[in-house]
């Protein structure tokens, strides 16, 4: 089994949050070895929760994406790694101008393995001292994961020009790019 198996094929999952999913999707988008990328919720109540429902903070889901790749290719720990490095993991339910539950910092595992990496990867970055502040991601079981609106699916590939993708998503994409270039897709 290889780590955090989830589908057959040679296919896993990874369900993350991180802040607004329109960040988080531009740059797994672009990672070798990542089939797909779809922003949606998770981890709150209520079935099929729409944008403006979680905006509120009451339903307690988190935007997230949730990524289709292959481990052969990229591991689940190496999407892991690109996740600490493009998001603050120390701050408690907020990124940047973003603030409420809904743009925590969470892993959702989808298996024993995820949950094993994902707790060894937090210990080592906390031991490294690599954050000034404690990490706060939560790293609970996957919950339903809830598609968000069309209109949010590849939002900063369709919207570069918009004042939130060209302040927030972009310098982030930048980031990436730059500390991940051997590892970006043709």
């Amino acid at each position: 089994m290889t780590e955090g198996k989830t589908m057959s094929n040679e296919k896993e999952i990874a369900t993350l949050a991180g802040g607004c999913f329109w960040c988080l999707e531009a740059v797994y988008d672009q990672l070798q070895g990542v089939e797909s990328v779809e922003s949606g919720y998770i981890g709150g109540a209520g079935a099929n929760p729409s944008y403006e429902s979680v905006c509120t903070g009451r339903t307690g889901h988190a935007e997230a994406v949730r990524i289709t790749f292959n481990p052969t290719v990229v591991t689940y720990r190496e999407l892991l790694e690109v996740f600490f490095a493009i998001h603050d993991p120390t701050t408690l339910n907020r990124q940047g101008n973003d603030e409420g539950t809904q743009y925590r910092s969470a892993i959702f595992y989808h298996s024993p393995e995820q949950k094993r990496i994902a707790n060894e990867l937090i210990a080592t970055l906390t031991r490294e001292k690599l954050f000034d502040k404690p990490i706060v991601t939560e790293v609970s079981p996957a919950a339903p994961f809830y598609e968000a609106e069309d209109y949010h699916q590849e939002y900063a590939a369709r919207n570069p020009a918009q004042p939130y993708c060209a302040y927030v998503v972009n310098p982030k994409l930048a980031k990436f790019r730059t500390q991940f270039s051997a590892k970006l897709k043709p």
